[in-house]
This record gives structure tokens, C-alpha cells and sequence, in this order.
């Protein structure tokens, strides 16, 4: 006990001594000539996009989206036309840059899926199954090729030509043409689903 106590007063008495550290600091150096002048943006965030004033748009570069053996171009570009329209974007005057520059790309591609499903049963000896008995199950697993349509919609400001907002859905490629025809649209409708961003 005599040793604790001795060891604490050594501590107490090592914290009473001064600090053989003194605080110093050099000066800063000058600013730069031009900082008097010009005022750095890239110092500074980005200001927030205001989606509000993108009210038309048209294809960019002038582009139309191409057809396919899935879609012809002439119902890829009044789908997508309707889903912006849906969102308040109406298609520019012709001659027109409109204030949002639109692309679009459609792609089919090959996925794999799998689907479990647990098979089996109980085996019972006795009067109500109150005996002995046997219960198992065995997984089945099943692998299917699909073919997806990927479709991605591309917003870009028309007057920097700055992306804007993207987005992309799928959608299986199964089906009649007329089908195929409502499956666009709604993959369409579920790539804009998160536009305008909040």
C-alpha cells in the first residue's frame, strides 16, 4: 500500500513541473497576386441543379435512338417521348436545342436465374402421428437462361452539355411484338421513375 501511495505522489508531483514546450507558429505566406482579382469556384460546391427550369427537350447531337429487331426506332422514340412528356419535359420546337439534350440506348442481354424450391415430407408410424417418425426435404434447384432488354435514358443540359441525370431498367424480352410493345414502355417509364431527383 505504502508503494501505491509513494507511486502517486511521484505522479502528482511529475504533473506540477512546467512544460518544457513552448507554443510557436510561423506566418502564413502571402496569397497570390491574382486571389485579389479572381475568385477560385473550384474552392467551392457545385451549386444545387435546378430541374425546375428543364421543361423541353430534344435529341442529342440530333440523334434519334436506332431501331432493332425488338423495337423499331418509331416506337422507341414515342415511348420515350410519352415518359418524358409524363414527367412535365415536352419535346422541343423543331430548330429548336430545347433545354434538355436526351439519349437513349436499348441492348439485349443474356442472364441466368435461379429458382429453389424445397421438396419433401414427414413419415409417421402410429395413430395420429403421435408415433415415430421421419421428416426430410431435398433443395431443387433450377437454372434459367433469359433474355433482358436494358434500356438507359442519358440527360444532358443542353447549353454546357454537362450530364444531368441518367437512369436505366429491364426488362424480360419474352412475348408477341405487342408485348414486347408494353414491356418498352414500361421499362421506360421505370428508367424515369427517379426523375426529377429530390
Amino acid at each position: 500500500m505504502n508503494r501505491m501511495a509513494l507511486l502517486l505522489c511521484l505522479g502528482l508531483a511529475a504533473c506540477q513541473s512546467q512544460n518544457p514546450y513552448t507554443a510557436q507558429s510561423n506566418p502564413l505566406p502571402p496569397a497570390p497576386a491574382q486571389a485579389a482579382s479572381r475568385v477560385d469556384l473550384s474552392a467551392y460546391p457545385a451549386p444545387a441543379r435546378d430541374y425546375a427550369r428543364y421543361r423541353n427537350w430534344a435529341w442529342r447531337d440530333g440523334r434519334q435512338p436506332a431501331g432493332s429487331a425488338w423495337a423499331s426506332s418509331a416506337l422507341v422514340q414515342e415511348a420515350l417521348s410519352n415518359a418524358l412528356d409524363q414527367r412535365g419535359l415536352r419535346p422541343a420546337q423543331p430548330g429548336s436545342a430545347g433545354d434538355l439534350a436526351v439519349s437513349t440506348e436499348l441492348r439485349l442481354e443474356r442472364r441466368m436465374r435461379q429458382v429453389r424450391e424445397d421438396y419433401g415430407g414427414y413419415y409417421g408410424h402410429g395413430r395420429h402421428w403421435d408415433g415415430y417418425g421421419l421428416q426430410g426435404s431435398a433443395p431443387l434447384v433450377r437454372t434459367y437462361e433469359e433474355e433482358v432488354l436494358v434500356v438507359r435514358i442519358d440527360l444532358f443540359d443542353a447549353q454546357d452539355g454537362q450530364p444531368v441525370w441518367s437512369g436505366s431498367a429491364q426488362v424480360l424480352s419474352a412475348g408477341s411484338q405487342a408485348e414486347r410493345a408494353t414491356a418498352l414502355r414500361a421499362a421506360l417509364q421505370r428508367a424515369l421513375e427517379n426523375y426529377p431527383p429530390s
